[in-house]
């Protein structure tokens, strides 16, 4: 079986196969992270929105305030991080050297998209958060330009009153 098998190399060579993930599905969309980004916003938000009263409140009250900051702390940092890793993703499987050549900014601005959701996990920051989902639609309109699609900013169906970045039909 192994002189057939080193025949068969020998009269049809393998060739190199590359692929830009380790299974080369081809399936990659920024929208989780935009999603993930104006989740962020919307936890941050509603974290600062909650109220107590300069009077020591109740302690049943405080429990429920502590609670809810707790529930709406874990959600803002787990999505903070399906930021960082959906970003990594398109950064490491996706875009390659032709990309970068073409959008010199994308390294600086993948660099500052993860900074910015760490700084989002680490502190309850409207501004990073903010910031955060400007970064990401950014990276969302470059990923569709190398793609040639369109790309449109429509207001976003959440509370948080953003925008998304879709390819244009």
């Amino acid at each position: 079986m192994s002189i057939l098998y080193f025949f068969l190399l020998k009269l049809i060579p393998p060739k190199t196969a590359y692929a830009h993930c380790d299974i080369p599905c081809g399936i990659y969309d920024p929208h989780l992270a935009q999603m993930g980004a104006h989740t962020v916003i919307r936890m941050t938000n509603l974290i600062n929105e909650l109220k107590t009263s300069t009077a020591e409140p109740p302690f049943d009250e405080r429990k429920k305030i502590i609670s809810q900051i707790s529930r709406l702390t874990k959600v803002k940092e787990e999505h903070a991080e399906l930021v960082k890793h959906e970003v990594r993703v398109l950064w490491g499987d996706y875009f390659k050297e032709e990309h970068l050549k073409a959008y010199p900014e994308l390294n600086d601005l993948v660099f500052k998209t993860l900074k910015l959701a760490s700084k989002a996990r680490q502190e309850i920051n409207i501004e990073a958060a903010n910031e955060l989902l400007e970064n990401v639609q950014k990276i969302a309109e470059i990923f569709w330009k190398t793609k040639n699609i369109q790309t449109a900013k429509i207001k976003s169906p959440y509370p948080t009153g953003g925008t998304l970045v879709i390819p244009k039909s």
